[in-house]
C-alpha cells in the first residue's frame, strides 16, 4: 500500500528550527535558574524569565510543559524562602502562571497521549501552588484554571501548532486530582474573602460540568466543608451564593446520596439554617432568589431520614414560614416579615408546601405540625377569600396553583393527623368544592378540572383509612350523591369524547373508588347508591376492550367499575334486582371474555359474589359470546385450561391428568417442595397451595361451577367435559395437597407424629392419589366415548357416501333403459310386456262378479311413453268464458 506524505514547505522548516531554537533557551533558562552561582544574578535571571514569557504568548508547547513547570516550582521555592524580597518574582511568576489560562499546544496529534501524564503532573502541581500565601499568586492561579477550563477551542495558532481539545483538557483536569488540591488547602478557612470567593467561583465551574470532579470533591468532604464555611465573612452574600451553585451541583451528580450524607449532620443543618435567616428578610431579588436556592437543597437532604431538622430546630422554623401569611404569629421572625407576593416570594410558598410533604415522614414531625396549626394553615389556603395580608394579597392566578399545591400536601399529611382534618370540618370543604360543575361542565376551565382532581385524591386517601366517623361524615353530607352527580355524563356524544381524556379519567377512578369504600358492608349506603349508581355501572362496563391498552388509563376505570359493583351493588337486593334487568350479569362476562389477565381475578370473584342471588343463575346460562357464541360454563372451562397452562400443570393434549399424585400441582409449588426440606415454613407464612387459592383463577372458577352444578351443561365438547371432570374435584384435590404440605413440613422439623394421626394423614394422601386414578380413568372413558361417538359419525358418513353412489348408478341404469326403450321397438315391446304383467299380478286372484276391471291399454296410441287416458287441452283463453264457474249461455249476455 502506497503511503501518502505532504511535501515540507519552506515555512514548515523556519518553524521546525525556531521551536528548536525555543526549546534550547528554555533549557539554558532551567539551568541557569538551577545553577547556585546564578543567585547572584538576580536580573539575568529575571531577564530570562520574562524572554520566555514573551516568548510563549500563544501558549506552551506539551513537549515543554516540564521545562516551563520547573521554573515556575523554582520561583515558588524562592518566593516561598523570602516573600517580602522577591516582589519582582512575583510578578514574573503571575505572568508565566497568566499564560496557564491558555490551552496547551500541540505539534501532532500524538501529542496528547505521548505527554498526558506530563500535563496531569503539572495541573497538580498548579494546584498544590494555591497554598502559596500571595494572593496576587492565588488568584492568578484561580483566573488561570477558570479561563483555561473554559477557554473556547477556535483561535489562530503559529503553521504546525494545534490547540489541546476540550475533551483532552477535561478528561486531564479530572485525573489531576486538581479539584481534591484546591479543597484541601487551608484557603477555605481563611478570612480573606476576596481570595476565598473566586476559590469557590472556581471550584463552581470545575463541578457543573463534571461529575468526577463532583465525586473527587465528596472523596474529600467537600460538600461538609463548603457548608461549615459559606456564612463566614460574607457582607455582600457571594460566598453564600457560591457555595450553595457548588452544593447544588453535587446534590444533583450521581453521588447525590454521599452528598446528602455529608450535609445530613447537626452542624451543616444548624450553618443552612444559619444561611437562611440571613436571606429570609433580604427585599432584594438576589437574595429572594438565594433564598428559594437554599430552600432546594434543605428539601433534598430533608429526603435522608437522618439529617437533624427537628434536632436543630430548623423544621420549626420552616413550618413557621410555611403558615405565613395564613395564620398570625408573635415570633419576632414573621413579626418583620413583609411579603411583596412577587414570583420570588410565591415560589418560595410552593417550596415551603413542599418541604413539608417530605418533612411528613418522619412521624416526629406531625407534633411541630399541629403546634404550628398546619393544618389549619393549609384549610385557609383552600378558602381563598380568608387569605389576605394587609394591602396585599396573591394574584388570582397565584392563588389557584398554591390551593392545588396546598390539597396535594394535604394528600399526605391529612391521613396522619386525623383529628386535625376532623376538627377544620376539611370534608365539608371539599365537598363545597365539589359541589356544582359536573366533568362535562368543568371542561371550560383546566383549574376546576384540576382542583376536582386533586380534591378527590385527597378524599380517596381519607376514605382508604376506613376511619369510621370521617366516612359517615362524608355520607352524612351526601358524599355518595355527589361521586355519582361527577360521574354522571349530561349527553353520550359528549362523553364519549370526555372520556379520552386523562385528567377526566383519573377523575372518574377516584370517584368510584371513593363510592367502593363508603359503600362497603353498608346495606343502607348501597341503597343510596341505587339506580343511578347502577345506570353509572352499567354504562361503564359498556366500555370497549380495544380501550384497555391506549394507554390512557381506561384498564383503571374498568377495574374501578367491577370494584363499585362489587361494592355498591352486590349484597343489596335493590341494586341487585336493576343490575340483573340492565343486563349487567352480561356485561360482565364480555368483559371477562375480553378483558387481560390481571382484571378477569377481580370480574370472577364479582360474578361469585352475585351467584349468591338465584336469578342470577339463569342470566350466566343465558349468555354466550359477541362473536364466538360460546357460552358461559365453556368460558369458564377454557379460563380453566389457559391458566393451567400458564401455570405449567401437568396435562396431556386433552387435558388429563398425567401425574395422579400431583393432579393441580404447578410449577412453582414444586419448587417450594424442593425448598422445604432446606427450610420449613414459618407459622405465619402461608404455604404454596394456600397462595395458589389466593392468586389464580381455579378457586374462583369451581365456586361459579358449584351454583351452576356440573350437570346437564349444553353444548360442551368431549375435552371440555374432562377439564370438568378436574374442576369438580378441584377442593378434593387442594385438600390433599394441603395435608401432604403439612407431613412434609412435619418432615423437614423432624416432628413425629403419633401412630394414629399418621395413619390419618397417609389415608387422606393415597384418598387424593385414588381420587385423582379415578378422574383419569373418567376422563379415559370420556374419550373412548368420544371416540365411539366419531367413529359412529365416520361410519354413517361414509354410509351415506356408498348411498349416494348406489343412487348415480341406478339413475345412471334408469338413464340407459329410457334411451334403449325409445331407440328399439322390441325393447320398448318388452318393457310394455313387463308392465302389464306386473299390473296383472297386483290384482287379486278370487274376482268378484261385481267388481269392475278397467283395461291398461289404450287403442290407437302412437307414442313411446305411458301416458293417461285423458289429457285436459284448454283451448279458449279464460278471459273470454271467464273461468270454470261462469255463466256458460254467452248468447243472453
Amino acid at each position: 500500500m502506497k503511503a501518502s506524505c505532504r511535501r515540507k514547505t519552506p515555512s514548515d522548516g523556519r518553524h521546525g528550527r525556531e521551536e528548536i531554537k525555543k526549546s534550547e533557551e528554555l533549557q539554558r533558562v532551567v539551568h541557569l535558574l538551577k545553577d547556585p552561582l546564578s543567585v547572584p544574578f538576580k536580573e539575568r535571571c529575571m531577564l530570562a524569565m520574562k524572554n520566555v514569557t514573551k516568548t510563549y504568548q500563544q501558549g506552551y508547547l506539551l513537549r515543554d510543559l516540564a521545562d516551563i513547570f520547573n521554573i515556575i516550582n523554582h520561583c515558588a521555592e524562592r518566593i516561598k524562602e523570602h516573600p517580602d524580597v522577591h516582589k519582582e518574582l512575583i510578578s514574573v511568576l503571575c505572568d508565566l502562571l497568566h499564560i496557564c489560562r491558555l490551552p496547551f499546544l500541540k505539534e501532532k496529534n500524538s501529542d496528547e497521549v505521548n505527554y498526558a501524564t506530563t500535563v496531569m503532573e503539572c495541573l497538580a502541581q498548579l494546584g498544590h501552588m494555591i497554598k502559596l500565601p500571595i494572593n496576587d499568586i492565588r488568584q492568578q492561579i484561580c483566573r488561570s484554571i477558570s479561563s483555561f477550563y473554559s477557554y473556547p477551542e477556535a483561535r489562530c495558532c503559529d503553521v504546525g501548532l494545534q490547540q489541546v481539545g476540550f475533551s483532552f483538557r477535561l478528561k486531564l483536569l479530572e485525573q489531576s486530582g486538581l479539584v481534591e488540591t484546591l479543597l484541601t488547602s487551608s484557603l477555605l478557612l481563611e478570612e480573606k474573602s476576596t481570595v476565598r470567593l473566586q476559590l469557590l467561583q472556581t471550584l463552581q465551574l470545575l463541578s457543573s460540568c463534571s461529575e468526577v470532579n463532583c465525586s473527587l470533591m465528596l472523596r474529600v468532604q467537600g460538600a461538609q466543608k463548603i457548608c461549615l464555611n459559606m456564612n463566614r465573612d460574607d457582607p455582600n452574600g457571594q460566598v453564600l451564593f457560591c457555595s450553595v451553585q457548588i452544593l447544588w451541583n453535587l446534590l444533583e451528580g450521581v453521588c447525590r446520596l454521599e452528598a446528602t450524607g455529608q450535609l445530613s449532620n447537626m452542624d451543616c443543618i444548624m450553618s443552612l439554617k444559619e444561611g437562611f435567616l440571613k436571606v429570609m428578610h433580604g427585599s432584594r431579588l438576589h437574595d429572594q432568589q438565594l433564598r428559594n436556592d437554599l430552600l432546594v437543597l434543605c428539601t433534598l437532604i430533608a429526603e435522608n431520614p437522618k439529617a437533624p431538622f427537628i434536632e436543630s430546630g430548623f423544621a420549626k422554623l420552616l413550618i413557621l414560614f410555611a403558615t405565613f401569611p395564613e395564620l398570625k404569629s408573635h415570633s419576632p421572625l414573621t413579626r418583620s416579615l413583609k411579603l411583596s407576593f412577587n414570583n420570588e416570594d410565591f415560589e418560595m410558598k410552593k417550596l415551603l408546601l413542599n418541604l413539608v410533604v417530605v418533612m411528613s415522614h418522619d412521624l416526629a414531625a406531625l407534633q411541630l405540625f399541629r403546634e404550628d396549626r398546619l393544618m389549619l394553615a393549609l384549610m385557609l389556603l383552600i378558602r381563598p377569600s380568608r387569605v389576605t395580608s394587609g394591602d396585599h394579597r396573591w394574584t388570582s392566578v397565584q392563588l389557584e396553583e398554591l390551593q392545588i399545591r396546598s390539597l396535594s400536601t394535604l394528600t399526605t399529611v391529612a391521613p396522619l393527623m386525623v383529628d386535625d382534618y376532623v376538627n377544620c370540618q376539611a370534608s365539608t370543604t371539599l365537598l363545597l368544592l365539589l359541589d356544582g360543575p359536573t366533568v362535562q361542565d368543568i371542561n371550560r376551565r383546566d383549574y376546576k378540572r384540576t382542583q376536582i382532581r386533586y380534591c378527590l385524591r385527597l378524599l380517596r386517601a381519607m376514605v382508604s383509612l376506613e376511619n369510621i366517623a370521617v366516612n359517615q361524615d362524608l355520607c352524612d353530607q351526601g358524599a355518595i350523591g355527589q361521586m355519582l352527580g361527577l360521574l354522571k355524563p349530561r349527553h353520550k356524544s359528549e362523553y364519549e369524547d370526555d372520556e379520552e381524556d386523562i385528567v377526566s379519567l383519573e377523575i372518574k377512578v377516584d370517584a368510584q373508588l371513593i363510592l367502593s369504600i363508603l359503600c362497603d358492608n353498608d346495606l343502607h349506603k348501597k341503597e343510596l347508591f341505587g339506580c343511578e349508581g347502577v345506570n353509572m355501572t352499567v354504562h361503564f362496563l359498556k366500555m370497549s376492550p380495544m380501550k384497555f391498552y391506549n394507554g390512557l388509563g381506561h384498564n383503571k376505570l374498568m377495574l374501578s367499575t367491577v370494584d363499585c359493583v362489587w361494592s355498591c351493588i352486590v349484597g343489596c337486593f335493590t341494586t341487585e334486582e336493576m343490575f340483573l334487568e340492565k343486563e349487567g350479569i352480561f356485561l360482565l362476562f364480555d368483559q371477562l371474555h375480553s378483558s387481560p389477565r390481571p382484571m378477569q381475578n377481580v370480574v370472577l370473584a364479582t360474578l361469585l359474589d352475585l351467584c349468591d342471588n338465584p336469578k342470577t343463575l339463569v342470566h350466566v346460562l343465558a349468555w354466550r359470546g359477541r362473536h364466538s357464541g360460546i357460552s358461559a360454563p365453556q368460558l369458564l372451562l377454557l379460563l380453566w385450561r389457559q391458566e393451567e397452562s400458564e401455570l405449567g400443570v401437568r396435562r396431556d393434549q386433552h387435558g388429563r391428568i398425567t401425574d395422579p399424585q400431583k393432579p393441580l400441582t404447578c410449577v412453582y409449588q414444586e419448587q417450594e417442595e424442593e425448598d422445604v426440606g432446606l427450610l420449613p415454613h414459618s407459622a405465619q407464612q402461608p404455604s404454596a397451595a394456600v397462595i395458589d387459592v389466593s392468586e389464580n383463577l381455579r378457586a374462583k372458577i369451581y365456586g361459579l361451577f358449584c351454583r351452576l352444578g356440573f350437570q346437564d351443561l349444553p353444548g360442551l365438547t368431549a375435552d371440555e367435559y374432562i377439564t370438568l371432570s378436574i374442576v369438580s374435584r378441584y377442593f378434593d384435590f387442594k385438600v390433599g395437597e394441603v395435608w401432604e404440605e403439612i407431613s412434609c413440613e412435619l418432615s423437614a422439623e423432624g416432628v413425629h407424629p403419633v401412630t394414629p394421626d399418621r395413619a390419618i394423614l397417609e389415608s387422606i394422601i393415597q384418598l387424593k392419589e385414588e381420587t385423582a386414578r379415578k378422574v383419569a380413568e373418567q376422563q379415559d372413558e370420556i374419550m373412548q366415548r368420544q371416540y365411539a361417538e366419531e367413529e359412529q359419525q365416520e361410519a354413517a358418513v361414509y354410509q351415506q357416501i356408498k348411498s349416494n353412489h348406489a343412487q348415480e348408478e341406478l339413475a345412471a341404469r334408469s338413464w340407459d333403459h329410457h334411451v334403449a326403450k325409445t331407440s328399439y321397438y322390441t325393447i320398448l315391446k318388452d318393457c310394455k310386456k313387463q308392465q302389464a304383467r306386473s299390473i296383472e299380478s297386483s290384482r287379486p286372484r278370487v274376482k268378484s262378479s261385481s267388481a269392475i276391471f278397467h283395461s291398461t291399454q289404450i287403442s290407437g296410441l302412437q307414442t313411446t311413453t305411458f301416458s293417461e287416458r285423458v289429457k285436459t287441452v284448454e283451448s279458449t283463453p279464460v278471459h273470454l268464458i271467464g273461468g270454470p264457474l261462469a255463466n256458460a249461455d254467452l248468447a243472453m249476455e
